[in-house]
């Protein structure tokens, strides 16, 4: 996502020849060459609506955005090129990538020589890179673009962006998986807080940052990811604030977190970029010490590494920490 604030949540010269898709001779014995794919050529339509052709399915394969490559790994695929690899190690661990991939710059800004250099057989990007940049992927590579988020629908946008993936690379059958798995674990979760007497409850989710004394709340309002979760979840969104057309992400700061009344307070930090912004940043401000959330023992900080705009596995690490920091 290329929304501020926080330094890893960024999301946002010549170009090298086109990439091969040659299929080996019938009766060759020599190894396709890189770039190559097996399997009948196929047409995919991207969030654009824009028909992709492919020699097959792809396997040499380059995300441009977090929550793509966490799904290419979750469904088999371990991509050959992603944009800035520090930055998803420490905040997207529901799916570790394998050793040796190549960092092709910033999610916004890719390394077009760099990706180049890779002779991927597809690339994968979403909305939120600019127009030109897909178009000069596009001289490299196929380009499938998914959309990054929609606040009318934002678990079946993210579940057909799963599906889109696994068609373009043939992983049909463990995109089903995963999202069955998926499907599973808010039912579990469900269950769990209701048995728990917790059906109803109220959750605040937000994340924020620290600039000089200064700290600023960006609520995950309803038709945000997390929120649309923690209500299929069976809890409750008690922020009364408009979010975004895509994200639904919504601004405010230390006084806006009064209006949340009784509310529990839950957000996600990371030691390794700009560590706790609430528990540090705000230890010593007295409208945060009085909130009752606060007060109650009744804020969580969920662990590092659950990425907020991921797919299905990183959403399924929120679902089992949330629950469990609620139950436990």
């Amino acid at each position: 996502m290329t929304r501020r604030p926080i330094t890893r949540r960024l999301i946002p010269s010549a170009i090298a020849v086109a990439a091969v898709f040659a299929l080996a001779a019938c009766g060759t014995t020599e190894a396709p060459a890189a770039g190559s794919t097996n399997g009948a050529a196929l047409t995919v339509t991207d969030a654009r609506g824009e028909k992709v052709e492919l020699a097959g399915p792809a396997k040499r394969v380059v995300g441009t955005e977090w929550n793509v490559v966490e799904t290419l790994v979750t469904l088999g695929v371990d991509p050959v090129g992603v944009a800035d690899v520090p930055g998803y190690t420490a905040w997207d661990t529901a799916a570790a990538l394998p050793k040796g991939v190549k960092d092709i710059g910033t999610r916004g800004e890719p390394s077009v020589d760099t990706v180049a250099a890779l002779n991927p057989d597809l690339v994968v990007a979403t909305t939120d890179l600019s127009e030109s940049a897909i178009a000069q992927l596009e001289k490299i590579a196929p380009v499938v673009v998914v959309r990054s988020a929609d606040a009318s629908r934002q678990i079946d946008q993210m579940i057909d962006n799963v599906n889109l993936i696994a068609e373009a690379t043939g992983t049909e059958s463990a995109a089903k998986s995963e999202i069955a798995a998926f499907e599973k674990a808010i039912a579990d979760g469900k269950q769990k807080l209701a048995a728990a007497g917790l059906a109803g409850a109220k959750l605040a989710f937000a994340d924020g940052w620290k600039e000089g004394n200064q700290v600023s709340v960006r609520p995950y309002v309803t038709g945000s990811l997390l929120a649309d979760i923690n209500t299929e979840l069976g809890l409750v969104d008690p922020w009364a604030l408009d979010g975004d057309k895509d994200y639904g992400l919504a601004s405010t700061d230390v006084e806006g977190l009064t209006k949340l009344g009784d509310a529990r307070f839950a957000y996600i930090a990371n030691n390794a970029d700009a560590g706790d912004p609430f528990a540090d940043g705000l230890k010593d401000n007295a409208v945060w010490n009085s909130l009752p959330f606060v007060q109650n023992g009744q804020t969580y900080r969920l662990a590092d590494g659950i990425w907020m705009f991921g797919g299905t596995a990183a959403m399924k690490q929120y679902i089992a920490a949330i629950v469990d920091a609620l139950t436990d």
